[in-house]
Parts: structure tokens; C-alpha cells; sequence
């Protein structure tokens, strides 16, 4: 497809703590009568109609009567599809402005000025010895702005797992898109810099009007494995799931997915939420997929203050974010994902220096808030948004149609799935340099370079705060 020319303004995205932060119930199926269904072997159901197979995982997901499922010998067992509704955290209202034109030109590279999060991993000394070469990356989220002038994708690989019949690619929402720029945008002396701008990115989109079904995500991971990706990223979760009753068969379909996957050789990278919760505490309850088996889960850092004053952030790159999930034994490493200064934001809203009294920040001032988040690749959508209920509980389930036109920009947000892709890219890194690795090497490579920051609770960070240089070099 045609490349759209770059914008000269940034764009200040207001998808913010996370971008795609799926609720914590899982809330009603697709259609009332979609299942997720364990088969017994290659068999599957005459009477049902497949919406998704996943050859080598013994899992379908299909729509039919469930009287016809409960008799048909090609199913073990079975349970009710979910979806996963989006649900974004509260953010102030004065950080939900979309555009300023106070901003930099970004004809001009930022690494330097606005890329905290790719200097505290010395991404530029990584590329001397790979730029991610020979590598497959899949981006399992909200679809992949292929238009962007920063990303390559290979559309021809990419596919929908959505109920809508839109295609692949972005809809309305950019999540997917700054995800994508963070592992690969490319380096070409402007505008944001990946950190493996030399791999390859598939786009496999899930979420459509404001859902994902768990049966999509599934065959969304098994696809990424069956055509030899890397890595996947995917900067998507559930959390509270109980463990018992539907929360265990889900767990066990999810574990035997990614099973296969690690077989196949793709690294599982997961974003590990953002609730702020102790995950290895939470009692009878799991967060998925990133409780799942074989599966690389990431928790968030971001500084605060990197572009106010001039004597340094308050806090490091490397510090604990304010609203990541932690636990002992449920995160396995840390990575830039973005953090919000309070303090700060309260400073700036008392000084007034618009001189209107309401509280609301300057452009500029705003821009320094919002530099303590990750820079990357987004998009603004053009034209009206329409969506469907499909299951009839008043929420809406897909986009009917694309918008008009995506409009591509640069764009902040702040999250754990800002923090996914950033080992994403590193995993496809370490991979280029050593393709003989399999995923279980490559995850071992990561994490063995990898240190806790000193002062700081390991709790936060499993292995440790990520380095690249250092699992290159291994």
C-alpha cells in the first residue's frame, strides 16, 4: 500500500496508562452460542461451524448448538467463548488533549532529545551488532497502521481474528500501531527509532469495536507460531480471572497455546498489567495470558521529570512505574513503559502560567508531562465511527468500517504495553545474532543480563531491568 508523507506536528496521544487495559471481568461471548472446544485429536465437530482452527493445539473455536457439542464425540470438553472488554484507567482530564502546535518538527531524528526509554537501553549501541535481520516479529493487538512511514509490515502474513469483516490493519485505535513503532520503526534519520528496525512485523488483530474474544487471542498465537514468528507481542490481558471453573479450562487452553507455540520456537512477550497489583498475592484469581505458561511476562519502569527542570529526572528510567502489576514468580523482567509525575502535574496546574486560572496546562507544559511517557509511531483515524452489538449487552462489539483515512503522527502513551514491545524488539535482537537460539534460549539470553537496580524491590522486576548490550554480548 501507498505511504503516507510524514507529519510535521506531534501528536499527543490521549490513550493513555496502557492503551489497551481489557477489563476485569470477562464479560459475555462473541454470539451466545460461539465456544472454545477441546478436540479429541484432528477431529472436530460435523455440526458446528469453525471460526478459528488451530491445527497442532487440539483447539477450535466454533459457533453452535450446545446440546450438539455436549453429544458430539470430537469434543473433550468445552466452555463458553469471552471477550475481553477494553477499559482504560482514569487519567486527570487535563491530559486528554489530542493535538499542539507547540511542538518539534520531527523531519528531524528524536532519539536524542525525546527517547529516554531506547537510551536507558543503549539501543543505538545494540544496532551496531544487529539491526533484528532474519527475524519475525507478530503484533497480536488492535491492528497495525501499515501506511505509517515508519513501519514495514508484511500485509500478505497479516491477519484479522476479529468478528468483523474489515480486513487487517488499524481501525480507530493506535495502540497497535505504537506498539509496532517501538519494536521496529525504522531508523532513518527521523521521526522515532525501533528497537529492531531490521525484523520483519506481521500485524494479527483481535480487538475490533472494543473487545477481543479469548478464542481470537488463541488463534491469534497459534497463527504467529505456524508461520515461524520469533516473537509475539501481546500487550493485552485479563485480570481478575478466578482460577477455578471457567478461569481453569481457559488456563489450560491458554497453556496448551502457548505450549505450541514455545515448540515452534516463538518467544511469548506479554504485557503484565496494570493494576498495580501483587500478582504472586492475589489469592484464587490469575491475570492472563501473562500467567500463562512459556510465556515472558513484562513489567513497567519510566522516570519522572526527563524533560522538566534541568538537573535530571527525579526519578531513573529504571524505577518501578506507578501502576504496574508485580509479583515474585509472575514477572520475569522490567522494561521502559512510561510513568506519570503527580507532583509535577500539581506544580504546573497551580502556576497558572496561562494566566486564565482554570488549572489547564500550556501546550509546552503538557508536552513536559507527557515526556516522561514512550514516544512512538500513532495515527489520527478520519471519518465517523461505526460499531455493532453483537451479543446484545448494550456494548460494542466490532467496527463496521474502516475509517476514511489514517492520518499518521508520533504520539505518547504510558503502560505495561508500552513495556512488552520494547523486550519484543529485543528479543528479535538477540535471535538475529544467534538464529541457532530457540525461544526458551533466547528468553534465557535476556534474562541472565538482566540485573535488579540497586535500592529497588525485586519484586518489580523478576530477572531484572532489561539490557541489551549485555545479552548480545553473552
Amino acid at each position: 500500500m501507498a505511504k503516507q508523507t510524514r507529519r510535521s506536528v506531534l501528536k499527543l496521544s490521549g490513550s493513555v496508562l496502557g492503551g489497551i487495559a481489557v477489563g476485569s471481568t470477562a464479560v459475555a461471548a462473541e454470539s451466545r452460542d460461539q465456544y472454545i472446544i477441546e478436540t479429541r485429536g484432528k477431529r472436530s465437530p460435523d455440526d458446528a461451524e469453525i471460526v478459528h482452527e488451530m491445527p497442532g493445539v487440539d483447539l477450535a473455536v466454533v459457533r453452535g448448538d450446545e446440546q450438539t457439542l455436549q453429544r458430539s464425540k470430537a469434543v473433550k470438553k468445552f466452555a463458553a467463548d469471552t471477550v475481553l472488554r477494553l477499559e482504560e484507567p482514569e487519567t486527570p482530564d487535563t491530559l486528554a488533549s489530542e493535538e499542539s502546535n507547540d511542538l518539534p518538527n520531527v523531519d528531524t531524528d528524536l532519539y536524542d532529545t525525546f527517547a529516554w526509554d531506547k537510551q536507558a537501553q543503549d539501543v543505538k549501541q545494540a544496532q551496531t551488532v544487529t539491526r533484528g535481520e532474519g527475524t519475525r516479529v507478530s503484533v497480536i493487538d488492535g491492528g497495525v497502521f501499515a501506511g505509517h512511514p515508519d513501519l514495514s509490515v508484511n500485509e500478505e502474513l497479516s491477519r484479522n481474528f476479529s468478528p468483523d469483516t474489515n480486513g487487517t490493519g488499524a481501525l480507530f485505535d493506535d495502540h497497535g500501531t505504537h506498539v509496532a513503532g517501538t519494536i521496529a520503526a525504522s531508523d532513518d534519520g527521523s521521526g522515532v527509532v525501533g528497537t529492531a528496525p531490521g525484523t520483519e512485523l506481521v500485524d494479527l488483530r483481535v480487538f475490533s469495536g472494543g473487545g477481543a474474544s479469548f478464542g481470537a487471542i488463541l488463534a491469534a498465537i497459534a497463527y504467529a507460531a505456524a508461520i515461524d514468528s520469533d516473537v509475539a507481542n501481546l500487550s493485552l490481558g485479563g485480570y481478575p480471572i478466578p482460577r477455578q471453573g471457567l478461569g481453569s479450562f481457559y488456563g489450560g487452553a491458554l497453556n496448551k497455546t502457548m505450549t505450541f507455540a514455545n515448540k515452534k520456537g516463538t518467544l511469548l512477550v506479554i504485557a503484565a498489567g496494570n493494576d498495580g497489583a501483587d500478582l504472586q498475592k492475589d489469592g484464587d484469581v490469575i491475570s492472563i495470558p501473562n500467567e500463562g505458561a512459556q510465556g515472558l511476562s513484562v513489567a513497567a519502569t519510566g522516570p519522572k521529570g526527563f524533560l522538566i527542570g534541568d538537573g535530571g529526572p527525579d526519578d531513573p528510567a529504571e524505577s518501578p512505574a506507578n501502576y504496574t502489576n508485580f509479583g515474585t514468580n509472575a514477572v520475569d523482567l522490567a522494561a521502559p513503559g512510561g510513568d506519570l509525575d503527580f507532583e509535577a502535574l500539581a506544580r504546573l496546574q497551580a502556576s497558572d502560567n496561562d494566566g486564565d486560572g482554570d488549572g489547564e496546562l500550556t501546550p509546552g507544559e503538557l508536552f513536559k508531562i507527557l515526556g516522561d511517557w514512550v514516544l512512538s509511531t500513532t495515527f489520527t483515524p478520519v471519518g465517523e465511527k461505526e460499531t455493532a452489538d453483537l451479543d446484545g449487552d448494550g456494548e460494542p462489539d466490532i467496527v463496521t468500517a474502516k475509517p476514511d483515512e489514517h492520518v499518521p503522527g508520533y504520539g505518547y502513551k504510558q503502560g505495561t504495553s508500552m513495556a512488552a514491545p520494547q523486550v519484543a524488539g529485543a528479543a528479535a535482537l538477540v535471535k538475529s545474532a544467534n538464529p541457532g537460539y530457540n525461544a526458551n534460549q533466547v528468553e534465557s539470553a535476556l534474562r541472565r543480563a538482566a540485573s535488579v537496580p540497586d535500592g529497588y524491590d525485586k519484586r518489580y522486576y523478576g530477572s531484572g531491568f532489561i539490557d541489551i548490550v549485555e545479552a548480545l554480548s553473552g
